[in-house]
């Protein structure tokens, strides 16, 4: 996949750390290339639900968040994605000091981009949780 941008990932790797909701959870940003991003969770007691599970909704997050990554690196600096529609499967409970998200993008496009995005317990080489997203390609909001 080709880079519109020769400073996009830098802009993906800025707009992440401007992403509050995405930093309060503690997802970071690992790697990122053209149309593919990796991402990492520390696991702590709030992101559990009632039977010590990886939450569920963490889980979408960090899938979500690593999928838009993915699809934005392929923007020129004027666009952005948001992601309309996505589908995830919970293949089994997530239960692990740490989570890893890779995301790449399946088609990229002028008007909607889909991504998958896997999410993985470290140290497993199955995912636990597996996304398939669509993503809107949108004009992007003027610098903050």
């Amino acid at each position: 996949m080709e880079v519109q941008d020769p400073q996009a990932l830098e802009r993906v790797r800025q707009r992440f750390l401007q992403a509050a909701f995405v930093i309060d959870l503690g997802i970071e940003l690992l790697e990122l290339g053209p149309g593919w991003a990796d991402t990492a969770l520390l696991v702590a007691p709030r992101h559990y639900q009632a039977e010590r599970f990886i939450h569920a909704g963490v889980q979408s997050t960090l899938a979500d968040h690593c999928a838009g990554s993915a699809a934005a690196t392929l923007m020129s600096a004027e666009q952005t994605v948001v992601t309309v529609e996505y589908k995830i499967n919970f293949l089994k409970p997530a239960v692990g000091a740490r989570l890893r998200c890779r995301a790449d993008v399946l088609r990229p496009g002028k008007t909607l981009s889909v991504a998958e995005s896997k999410v993985y317990v470290d140290g497993q080489s199955s995912p636990v949780a597996v996304a398939l997203l669509t993503l809107a390609v949108i004009a992007a909001p003027p610098a903050r």
